[in-house]
């Protein structure tokens, strides 16, 4: 996977290429290890991801008409998750073979794409979520982002996919099928490299990370401190949880982006780092690139599974699928599969702790 690839030969100071400058670091064995590295890390995100994100799109997809805000973005941001954890193999072949692509132009640009569509919608998707929960939570009678009813929810939905697209070509206008020494699939302008890249990384750094990053952050500690005063909140729980999805959220994206940043500086000025540093850089970008899709294993567990309404309907949804003697003798007499909750106790007071609960998907 190589988007944001940097061709450093195009870069020269004072007629002088860059690569002049004096490096001393050896890093062809780590680079082996780097491979084996990048290959396990996107086969444990395939593997587990396409599990997680398959039983959310699952489970709440039979609901989408009816679900509300906060549960029909859950439904955008799995299906962006979906979308890369598919195209995973194409990049965990061409780590194999030490970037070499042969699967031709087109498969580079749409597996280019589709990442950098889910680089911006997942993090669209989970600012407008956030937002929309805090606001059913703390002004419910302030109409929703996405009603059930109506087009609006349709409208603002395909505007974001829309915005994901429109940003994404901005990139993959440029990625294409170089044949140097082995075919690969890169993402390099023939003029004025250094411009369009400082721009590039620009637009992500403000559309993917900065803004959401603020929304996400401001209304998490919004809600932790709405949670603190509510008369039925479950403990501690309820207060830190709320923090663990904007800590989450950071810890994904913040190092992809510093790295950006700094090698932002360094096309601005290649004298201002050292040329082991710049080394290090590239080094690590693969690898911090790969631990941001890490936001596609935790994303289902925060905002599906840690909710106690998802694994009531996971049990009911699975149920269904048993043959009817034996589902009813594993749900027994006093069990109601198909309550908001789980069955049982008081409605009221069901309504009131999926009030006060910070799991995204416990909107009543």
């Amino acid at each position: 996977m190589s988007t944001h690839e940097h061709n450093h030969s195009l870069d020269f100071y004072n007629g002088t290429p860059w690569y002049a400058y004096e490096c001393t670091l050896q890093m062809d064995s780590a680079r082996d290890y780097r491979r084996i590295a990048l290959f396990l890390i996107y086969l444990f995100i395939f593997m587990v991801g396409l599990l997680e994100n398959g039983l959310v799109i699952w489970v709440n997809w039979r609901r989408r008409h009816s679900a509300n805000g906060v549960l029909f973005c859950i439904i955008n941001v799995s299906l962006s998750d979906l979308m890369v954890i598919v195209i995973l193999p194409f990049f965990m072949m061409e780590v194999t073979m030490d970037k070499v692509w042969l699967w031709g132009r087109f498969l580079c640009k749409v597996t280019n794409l589709i990442y950098v569509i889910n680089f911006y919608s997942s993090s669209f998707f989970l600012a407008f979520m956030t937002l929309e929960r805090y606001l059913s939570l703390t002004r419910p009678s302030f109409p929703a982002f996405f009603p059930v009813v109506g087009r609006r929810r349709w409208l603002l939905c395909g505007g974001l996919w829309m915005l994901s697209l429109f940003l994404a070509l901005m990139e993959n206008v440029h990625v294409d099928l170089l044949e140097w020494d082995e075919p690969g699939c890169y993402m390099l302008p023939e003029q004025n490299y250094t411009e369009w890249f400082v721009s590039v990384a620009f637009f992500c750094l403000i559309f993917q990370f900065l803004v959401p990053a603020s929304v996400i952050i401001t209304c998490n500690v919004l809600i932790a401190r709405a949670v603190k005063t509510a008369p039925d909140v479950q403990g501690r729980r309820d207060v830190w949880l709320v923090h663990v999805y904007s800590l989450v959220f950071v810890v994904c994206w913040l190092p992809y982006h510093m790295v950006m940043v700094m090698m932002i500086i360094d096309d601005l000025n290649p004298l201002i780092f050292s040329c082991n540093t710049v080394d290090v850089l590239y080094f690590i970008f693969n690898l911090v690139q790969s631990l941001s899709l890490f936001h596609c294993v935790a994303n289902p567990i925060l905002y599906n599974f840690l909710s106690k309404s998802f694994r009531s309907n996971l049990i009911s949804t699975v149920v269904n699928y048993i043959p009817r003697e034996r589902g009813v003798d594993q749900l027994g007499a006093g069990s109601q599969p198909n309550t908001p909750n789980g069955g049982g106790g008081d409605p009221g007071k069901q309504r009131k702790l999926s009030n006060a609960s910070t799991s995204q998907s416990d909107v009543s």
